[in-house]
């Protein structure tokens, strides 16, 4: 395995959304803020596409000012809140006007591990990242950083070897509202992975 560390480029979010949330998987997040630098392993990603995907945010072709990031060409950050309480954060892709992204949903933890737990409370490895909404705490990423630039310094994702991870595809999980989407298989999971947030649907 040889060390390759690099930051991603922005060719890298040019493509489809399931492309990039393929390539994604074993990718490196990092977040170098005042408190510290942090880091994870990308272990569990959801891609969401466009007006004809019923679960995405941006079906029917939906642009208010919230979802308005996606319409960017790829490489911003997409984040949003859940119940008032969970931030999770989205990777923008492909090309400008075609609003597709991919839910960040679980991290290895790898650096800055112990302001992870001091963000968590938590000492449990496995349970500091397993969840978008965990992840981003864990992280200290936060509706701030919507709209950031994934090429930049701040918030960005690289490779961290020459390894190709062994990848499963599954169903998406919490849209089941989402009609025949329900049934796409779009979540990407790094295959035996303990941090995965749940165990893939059948």
């Amino acid at each position: 395995m040889g060390r390759i560390q690099m930051k991603l480029n922005r060719d890298f979010y040019l493509r489809s959304g399931l492309l990039v949330a393929k390539d994604l998987i074993g990718k490196q997040l990092v977040h170098c803020s005042p408190e510290g630098t942090t880091k994870g392993i990308i272990v569990e990603v959801e891609a969401y596409i466009g007006p004809h995907d019923a679960a995405s945010h941006a079906f029917n072709s939906l642009n208010t000012e919230r979802t308005a990031v996606q319409y960017d060409i790829g490489g911003y950050a997409y984040i949003y809140t859940i119940y008032g309480l969970h931030t999770c954060m989205n990777v923008v892709a492909n090309q400008k006007d075609c609003p597709e992204v991919v839910l960040i949903r679980a991290l290895q933890p790898t650096d800055g591990i112990g302001l992870m737990e001091k963000r968590r409370q938590k000492q449990s490895i496995r349970d500091l990242c397993n969840g978008p909404g965990k992840l981003s705490q864990a992280m200290g990423i936060t509706k701030k950083h919507y709209g950031v630039d994934l090429c930049g310094d701040e918030l960005f994702i690289e490779t961290i070897d020459d390894t190709v991870p062994a990848i499963s595809a599954t169903k998406r999980i919490n849209i089941d509202y989402a009609g025949e989407a329900i049934d796409y298989p779009w979540r990407f999971i790094l295959r035996d992975s303990k941090y995965i947030s749940v165990p893939p649907r059948r």
